[in-house]
């Protein structure tokens, strides 16, 4: 498939750029015509979050307006109000329109009229792939993928290997992409200055739709929602922008600010598209789009941490129920819910799900797929994540996945999606390491193997170098890899793969390597190697050879020049010397801003053996420091631009004066310039300053002009300029670190200020040079023919290829031929153009692998250098002098040391004779010491030496600990008895115990599984049991009792009074009888029920026994049923299927049976082991006592003593890991001499002979022949035996008495005995112990026999188990999928039991038989009452047949009024709304009817009237028929509702028994499809191949005597069971026999009984003969005796009485009450009575007193004059009280004004209130 056409008729990049501004702001207008702006509240909210987006969608592009809108729109004029809604629909996007790809593509920039043509460079192929990039893989159709390279969108055929190309809108980069659902469409989100989401068809690959404005610099992800109607982006820095797009009308739903930090996905919830999920830096948060008062909202929640360490989350997943499933860093997963963790999930023993981060969690088919950065893919339960919670404080739960993949090594899964192919379960994953895999997740047996389908360098590209002589290139990368590549056939050829990543590479020269088949790679480890290339087609084939390559490389040479990194590679001229550089190098560019040249040295043939170093002396090295002169060129830049202006100004000003001159006059046009010069002067701003960076700028590349001379590309503050420079002359005594030297000239590249050239390469003529940019685009010069000064550098084309954020082209070059030009970059990208030829390509061109050379396959391949710490050539040559002269100086410590020991044995000597003088001639031992302070010294010395050697090896020490614990808690812990090998002491037979592991993860281990069998109808109902619903009935009766008991017992006692007394005894006098009558009642009804259930026991006439009937119909169905677990027909019942979790149940048991057997027999080994331990020392005790005793007898005598039986090291295994100073330094003698060091081992021994070494030696080891103790006897043993021979060597010329020679034989006949006696016990131990050894081998035998038929059996339970998993899946949605119709059909059934008895009577099931009784019960009680209603009915009739008499000429008038059917007023009860309609409807009906009724017998009655009694009527009849009228109404009533209630009963059961009848029909199915399954797997079970062993004996089988070869038709049976099978036949026979002989007893019982049954019906007839004579002679009729029995008293009557006494007690009471107020009140008035009089009396006194005063006021006044003519006392006092009184007030006033100004002072104290004295107080004055 052809890229789509991207040409661009513009030239120049700016101009479009501003015509695409003007027309994007003109197709803004048509957009607010074209679009609908109706906005949702969704809309709104997103205005009200970003006001500024309309103003920046008002910039976006768009299509042109015919195009963009639908068809029929031929008029600009403004439409119709009456046409507005066909308007609305036009404005909306057409579901045809398409924007026009070559509008929207970005175009090379080309410079204005160069005659460049657009299409220089055209991709041919891209061998890239951006692995570490976020969701890079996306599946388009079921054989392409797509994934982002640089600038690129690259569409694979991962069958076919082709690739097409969809180029960048922005021409700034790619940030995501993502494919929608239905795959018809996929989305490019582009990088660049609020770049745009653009959503192409697929496959016409015709841009669809463009998001504009959702984000500032670039998109991190993108993700459509399960539909496919929305889009939600987020944005990178620095918005980090989330948005979610209605894609299809290009407009924002809502947008909000997603986090401060690095957003890394964002998806939509599958089953809710209303909530999302984005994680990120350190952060997860849950948004959900929710409708507030102000319209549609994005809410977000930020997750909470909380105990659990802060995390990056790359990979999650939202789970049905709205939970999330993310991963973290340290490889467990969280379980949120809400925003807070749930739980934390990990491995078995607190391991971690994954080494790594998880990077991509997914669900699919109901189980939870990670995928981590260690290469693994694990699939996990999903019910057991979904219910999992926390169990303690530490918040983790362990669980175990269900299946596991391991890609391979040194994999790192980024991401996978699933591939659409049928019946499989592939899936496509892309490794951040370089390669997408190809992995099959079935899991079954024909699983696949990982595939690798396509492999790439990861990470920056370093270096590239092309073939000078074929099409072909090599590229490495820090991903240790180097790589072959057949650019013109699009073809990756081989690679190499080492443990250091490579640095620089380039091509050998073909004057060296003629074919052009070697290639020289540096590496980081400072390692260089030269690798050879060949087709591996010329080598001779050997057999069982792989596959072929097209090529292969192979290791020609290899040395290690450097101890860093390689950085740079370059041969001389001809050919005769590489010289490499580390940080440094012929033309050395370094980036501190030195250019460095040094001419090649001579070559000096010869041995080098001698030379000590390589270092190159007197080497005469030109060198030129870069000093900045941009800020100079800058300055002159504008000097020169304000020269221009005031020339031009100058200009216009003479040209003004001139015309000046001409209208005004010369005096006049001076004077009026003058004034204009005064106004207009202005000051000059200053030039820009000279700056220099404190930091020199890096020099990025570089290339000859000239000798001497060079041009650099610089980076940093001095990009957007070539500079030309040249070396000052060689001064010797120079100091190149302080000099500074400037270019000489200088080139401007234009927009190269911030992206200055990284890379150089020119084409074979010259008359082109490529550059590399930082920013990944490819820039290229057209130059005139040979012009190395750059005059014409000018012209150039410029397109972007790489990432714009982090693609630095590292590598441009082109081909020999100059037909291709290759780049690599920093973005893992390599693209390969075709350059723009007139001449055009052939069709095929296919590169040419260089021939093998003749014998390059018998060549040994040199030895690799991988260690990194490997020494480089010059420190190896300089270590070998070292080791030379250390050498010779070991050489001279050596002679030294041995003259020293010459020295000290002649010392020892000298010691030993000074030994042999007399005492008092013998030297003390310190007279030797030359100097005591010597020793003390050397002591000290050496005992700071131990301390600083212990200081320096603590370090050492520490770590070889911490290995050691950790080979322990690897290898030792998890044991729990080692092998304990147990020797015999006679013979060579040995026993050995079991090495025994702590108890498997099956051990006790019992899984809850979906699978379950599910209970039988049969045992829920032995479950529940019949009684339950009594049970319940029978346990509220018993509450209820319980409650009355408890408020009889609250009430307090009160003494009782007569009338109660009276009530009491009235009370309990009807309750016995009533209780009488009960009494009765009940014997009557207990009677009756004893006779029913009687008569239910009788059997009927064809009755035959359940039990029989089972056994019948299992006999009739089973019998000779033979069927195998191998028969196609063959079902498995229902308690005998088997699942995962019961194998693994069974496994455990196996596993715990096997460990408890070998522990025993370990303890057994163990004690038999401490046994021999016990043993051996007694023997060695008995030997000292038998040496002891050999010294007393003569050697004839002696009896030979026997050897002590030797302990072996394997049978004290734990003696291993105890060690001692002694065993350390043998241990390191042992390694001193397997690394060949004797004379340091024969130092090691000296020192430690005179015990002047560091370690000492130890006393001895336990667990060899002998032990402390027997070594302690045995020395005190024969010290006491010298003492003997001492003794009787001194008395040993006396000669014996003849009692010391009785003495002396008594002993001897005494030792003898011992001796013999010592002897056979320690033959008897021997023996003893050997035979018990024997006795537990035979046992340990058996044993054995048995533990390799249970591991047999493990295997074969193992194999069930894994098989049974891979069905488990499938079986618990099969299983599911029943239970849930079984509990639907078990709903029914109740429910339908409930509606209608008599018809479910004939379909009920056996197993559901109480749930029938309980219904039965329910509608024999509704019967009864039916028929109780009628009965009442009927004795309403008769009892008012009876009341009225014979020959009453009335009864018809009154029968009619009693018949009569009236209208009544429904009495409604207020029990909710739903019961009143439902009342409301019966009512209307039974009025309907009672109507329709009256109204067919209104015919009949029109002159009837029942409101009158007719003249001579009984007035008492008449008021009694209207009565039972009443009574009669309710009873129809009653009647009538309970049909009603039976009809929809009947209705109800008739729509669940279809129901019924469907659940049943879809159960069985699902029944049947299970046991299908189940057939299934036991036929995989049975598949399964089982190990038995058998003896020949036990093989039956035999064809003409001998054993048949094929044994596929046998069984396998024990004879155990087969004579259990014969037992069988003969019980049976028997049981047979017994069976014949009781039928015919039962025979003669059942005639028996039928004559007894005769005869007692026949006496029952008699008896009630008798009976009913007596009735009629004793009452003359018939009657019912029960109810005879049952009558009783009236009980409404006595209830009437009882409540008139209770009414007439309470009312004498309320009467008492009363007459007590109205005495109490009589008291009250006579009190008042009195006090009234009283009162009276004091108010005549007063009156009395009133005239008195009112006389002697009279006279008063005529004394009024004479009071006023002196001032009055009372006034003067007033007068003073008040004077003193505001005297008082002022001094407050005051106060208070001081404590007020301390108080606002800062720490002002508060002065107490001031009070006034109480004198000061004015009282009132008298008047």
């Amino acid at each position: 498939m052809k890229e789509p056409d991207d040409q661009d008729p513009e030239r120049e990049r700016p101009n479009r750029s501003k015509s695409e501004d003007r027309s994007s702001r003109s197709h803004a207008k048509v957009l607010e015509d074209a679009i609908d702006q109706t906005l949702t509240e969704g809309d709104e909210s997103y205005f009200e979050d970003d006001d500024s987006d309309m103003e920046d969608k008002e910039g976006s592009t768009s299509s042109n307006e015919e195009d963009y809108l639908e068809s029929g729109k031929t008029s600009q004029e403004p439409p119709a109000p009456v046409e507005e809604e066909e308007e609305e629909i036009e404005k909306k996007i057409s579901e045809s329109f398409f924007y026009d790809y070559t509008d929207l593509v970005a175009a090379p920039l080309v410079t204005p009229d160069s005659g460049i043509p657009l299409d220089l460079l055209t991709l041919q192929h891209s061998f890239g792939y951006d692995c570490r990039k976020r969701a890079n893989l996306q599946l388009i159709d079921s054989n392409s993928m797509i994934y982002i390279a640089g600038n690129h969108l690259i569409f694979l055929n991962f069958k076919t290997k082709e690739q097409s190309y969809l180029r960048s809108c922005s021409g700034e980069g790619i940030g995501a992409i993502a494919v929608h659902p239905h795959k018809t469409y996929f989305t490019v989100a582009e990088k660049g200055h609020f770049p745009n989401i653009i959503i192409y068809e697929y496959p016409s690959l015709r841009p669809y739709r463009i998001l504009r404005n959702g984000t500032e610099n670039a998109y991190a992800y993108i993700d459509f929602n399960d539909t496919g109607t929305l889009l939600a982006s987020v944005g990178c820095y620095p918005d980090y922008t989330l948005t979610i797009w209605n894609w299809k009308d290009e407009k924002p739903v809502l947008r909000k600010k997603a986090f401060s930090q690095d957003v890394f996905k964002v998806t939509f919830n599958p089953e809710d598209d209303e909530q999302l999920t984005t994680s990120g830096s350190g952060h997860i948060k849950f948004w959900e789009m929710a409708l507030t008062f102000t319209g549609l909202k994005l809410q977000g929640l930020l997750g909470r941490f909380g105990k659990t360490s802060t995390t990056d989350i790359e990979g999650y997943i939202e789970l049905p129920d709205g939970k999330v499933l993310s991963g973290s860093e340290w490889g467990n997963m969280l379980l949120w819910e809400g925003s807070l963790i749930k739980v934390e999930l990990c491995r078995t023993g607190m391991k971690y799900c994954h080494n790594g981060p998880i990077n991509q969690i997914m669900l699919d088919e109901g189980e939870v797929i990670t995928a981590g950065s260690d290469g693994c893919v694990r699939i996990w339960d999903f019910e057991t994540i979904d219910t999992a919670d926390v169990i303690d404080d530490s918040g983790l739960l362990e669980i175990e996945p269900i299946n596991e993949l391991v890609v391979d090594k040194n994999v790192k899964i980024f991401s996978m999606i699933k591939m659409d192919e049928v019946g499989s379960n592939f899936w496509l994953a892309q490794d951040a390491n370089g390669a997408i895999w190809k992995l099959d997740l079935s899991f079954s047996n024909i699983t696949q193997d990982p595939e690798c389908l396509f492999s790439f360098h990861s990470g920056p590209i370093e270096a590239l170098a092309v073939s000078p002589v074929t099409y072909l290139m090599a590229t490495t990368a820090l991903d240790c890899t180097v790589r072959i590549y057949d650019f013109s056939s699009k073809n990756f050829l081989t690679q190499m793969k080492f443990k250091q990543g490579g640095t620089v590479l380039i091509w050998v020269p073909q004057m060296i390597s003629y074919s052009g088949a070697q290639i020289c790679v540096g590496f980081e480890d400072g390692v260089v190697r030269i690798l050879e290339l060949y087709d591996p087609k010329g080598v001779m084939v050997f057999a069982g050879r792989k596959k072929i390559l097209d090529a292969d490389l192979c290791l020609r040479h290899v040395f290690k020049p450097h101890t860093a990194e390689v950085t740079a590679l370059a041969y001389d001229r001809d050919g005769e010397i590489l010289a490499t550089g580390s940080k440094s190098t012929l033309l050395i560019f370094c980036e501190n801003g030195y250019v460095l040249e040094t001419p090649y040295p001579a070559v000096e043939e010869g041995p080098d053996h001698d030379v000590v170093s390589y270092e190159i002396h007197e080497l005469c090295m030109k060198c030129f420091h870069f000093s900045s002169i941009k800020s100079k060129i800058l300055r002159s830049m504008e000097i020169e631009r304000r020269q221009k202006l005031k020339e031009e100004k100058e200009m216009i000003k003479q040209e003004r004066k001139r015309m000046l001159i001409e209208d005004l006059g010369e005096e006049k046009a001076n004077e009026l310039l003058a004034q204009e010069e005064e106004e207009i002067e202005e000051e000059e701003e200053p030039l820009p300053a000279i700056f220099i960076p404190p930091i020199p700028s890096p020099i990025l590349c570089g290339f000859y002009s000239e000798p001497g001379k060079f041009w650099v590309s610089l980076g940093g503050y001095d990009s957007g300029f070539l500079y030309h420079c040249e070396f000052p002359p060689y001064d010797k005594n120079s100091d190149f670190k302080t000099q500074k030297d400037e270019p000489f000239d200088f080139c401007i590249l234009e927009n190269t200020e911030d992206n200055p050239i990284h890379t150089i390469t020119f084409s074979i003529n010259q008359t082109m040079m490529f550059c590399g940019m930082r920013n990944g685009a490819i820039r290229v010069y057209i130059l005139d023919y040979k012009d190395i000064l750059l005059k014409t550098l000018k012209n150039y084309w410029h397109f972007s290829m790489h990432d714009n954020n982090y693609g630095c082209v590292k590598g441009i070059s082109t081909s020999f031929d100059d037909r291709f030009l290759v780049t690599v970059g920093a973005d893992s990208n390599i693209f390969v153009f075709n350059l723009f030829s007139e001449l055009e390509l052939q069709e095929t061109i296919k590169a040419k692998v260089p021939s093998p050379r003749l014998g390059i396959e018998t060549e040994t391949i040199p030895e690799d250098i991988e260690d990194p710490k490997a020494y480089s050539i010059e420190n190896a040559r300089r270590k070998r002098e070292y080791d030379k002269l250390m050498k010779e100086v070991q050489e001279i410590k050596t002679k030294k040391k041995e003259n020293i020991k010459v020295l000290r044995n002649q010392f020892l000597h000298f010691l030993v004779m000074n030994k042999e003088l007399p005492t008092h001639m013998q030297f003390k031992r310190t007279d030797f010491d030359i100097d005591s302070k010597i020793r003390a010294d050397i002591n000290k010395n050496t005992a700071h030496k131990i301390q600083q050697v212990e200081k320096e090896l603590a370090w050492d020490k520490e770590k070889h600990d911490l290995g050691l614990k950790k080979l322990q808690r690897r290898f030792r812990d998890p044991l729990e008895n080692d092998t304990v090998i147990v020797h015999a002491i006679k013979s060579d037979h040995t026993i050995t115990s079991y090495r025994l592991v702590k108890p498997s993860k099956y051990f006790k281990l019992k899984r809850s599984s979906l699978a379950e069998r599910r209970q039988s109808k049969f045992e829920r109902f032995e479950k529940e049991g019949p009684g339950k619903k009594d049970s319940q009935k029978d346990t509220a009766g018993s509450i209820s009792i319980q409650e009355e008991s408890i408020i009889d017992k609250g009430k307090k006692f009160r003494p009782k009074t007569l009338s109660e007394i009276m009530i009491e005894n009235q009370i309990e006098k009807i309750r016995k009888l009533i209780h009488k009558a009960e009494k009765a009642q009940l014997k009557i009804l207990q009677r009756k029920k004893e006779w029913e259930e009687l008569y239910k026991s009788k059997p009927d006439d064809d009755y035959e026994d359940p039990k029989d009937v089972q056994a019948i119909k299992e006999a009739q169905t089973y019998m000779g049923d033979f069927n195998l677990k191998t028969a196609a027909d063959y079902k498995i019942p229902e308690h005998m299927r088997i699942n995962a979790a019961k194998k693994e149940e069974e496994l455990g048991q196996l596993d715990s049976l096997v460990y408890r057997k070998k522990r025993h027999m370990n303890k057994c080994i163990i004690s038999l082991r401490d046994l021999k331990l016990a043993v051996v020392e007694e023997i060695q005790c008995l030997i000292q006592e038998l040496k002891t005793i050999h010294s007393t007898l003569h050697l004839s005598k002696h009896l030979p003593i026997p050897q002590v039986p030797q302990i072996y090291p394997d049978e004290i295994p734990e003696k291993r890991f105890q060690y001692d100073e002694e065993t350390l330094v043998k241990f390191k003698q042992k390694q001193m001499k397997s690394e060949g060091e004797k004379l340091e081992q024969g130092r090691q021994s000296s020192s430690l002979s005179t015990g002047g070494g560091f370690l000492k030696l130890s006393s001895g080891k336990d667990g060899y022949p002998t032990t402390r103790d027997s070594l302690s006897r045995s020395s005190k043993a024969s010290y006491g035996l010298g003492l003997d021979i001492l003794k009787t060597m001194e008395f040993e010329k006396t000669e014996p008495t003849e009692v010391e020679l009785e003495i002396t034989k008594r002993d001897e006949v005494k030792h003898l005995y011992m001796q013999q006696y010592l002897s056979d016990r320690i033959q008897e131990l021997i023996t003893t112990f050997d035979a018990e050894l024997h006795l537990l081998r035979h046992q340990k035998l058996k044993l054995d026999t048995q533990m390799k038929l249970s591991d047999l059996h493990h295997v074969t339970l193992f194999q069930e188990m894994l098989l049974l998993k891979n069905f488990e899946k499938q079986e618990n949605i099969l299983q599911e999928r029943v239970n849930f119709l079984d509990k639907e059909e078990q709903d029914m059934q109740v429910r339908t039991e409930r509606s209608n008895t008599d018809i479910f009577y004939s379909r009920r099931k056996k197993f559901s038989k109480w749930k029938i009784n309980e219904t039965l019960k329910e509608m024999d009680e509704k019967k009864n009452e039916i028929n109780t209603l009628l009965e009442q009915e009927k004795a309403l009739y008769v009892g008012f047949q009876t009341a009225l008499g014979e020959n009453n000429k009335f009864a018809n008038f009154l029968m009619k009024v009693l018949k009569k059917k009236i209208k009544r007023a429904k009495k409604k009860e207020v029990e909710g709304d739903a019961d009143e309609d439902e009342e409301s409807e019966s009512s209307s009906e039974d009025e309907s009817s009672l109507e329709s009724d009256e109204d067919e017998s209104g015919s009949e009655d029109e002159v009837f009237d029942d409101s009158i009694c007719p003249t001579n009527c009984n007035p008492a009849l008449f008021e009694l028929a209207l009565q039972l009228r009443e009574k009669r109404l309710d009873i129809e009533e009653a009647l009538v509702e309970e049909k009603k209630i039976v009809d929809n009963l009947k209705k109800e059961y008739d729509t669940l028994s279809k129901k019924v009848k469907v659940v049943g029909a879809n159960l069985n199915a699902a029944e049947a499809a299970l046991e299908a399954y189940q057939r299934e797997k036991q036929q995989r079970l049975n598949e399964l191949l089982v190990a038995i062993p058998l003896k020949l004996h036990q093989i039956e089988y035999v064809v003409l005597g001998e054993i048949p070869n094929d044994l596929s038709g046998t069984l396998v049976f024990s004879n155990h069971s087969l004579e259990n099978l014969q037992k069988r036949i003969v019980q049976l026979q028997d049981e047979n026999n017994k069976q014949h002989k009781l039928n015919k007893e039962c025979r003669e019982r059942r005639k028996m009984l039928i004559r007894e049954k005769r005869e007692m019906s026949k006496t029952i007839h008699e008896m009630e003969e008798t009976v009913r004579q007596l009735m009629i002679s004793k009452f003359g009729r018939v009657i019912d005796l029960e109810a005879l029995q049952t009558l009783s008293v009236n009980t409404t009557l006595e209830e009437l009485k009882i409540r008139k006494l209770r009414k007439e007690l309470v009312n004498a009471k309320e009467m008492k009450i009363w007459e007590e107020k109205i005495a109490r009140m009589r008291w009250e008035l006579m009190m008042k009575t009195k006090e009234h009089t009283k009162k009276l009396q004091q108010m005549n006194d007063l009156c009395i007193e009133k005239k008195k005063l009112d006389s002697r006021l009279n006279t008063l006044q005529t004394q009024q004059g004479n009071a006023f003519q002196t001032p009055r006392k009372a006034d003067i006092v007033a007068k003073e009280k008040i004077t003193e009184l505001i005297h008082v007030q002022a001094e407050q006033i005051t106060a208070l004004k001081e404590e007020i100004a301390v108080l606002r002072k800062k720490g002002g104290l508060i002065l107490p209130p001031i009070q006034s004295r109480p004198e000061d107080t004015m009282k009132p004055m008298d008047h």
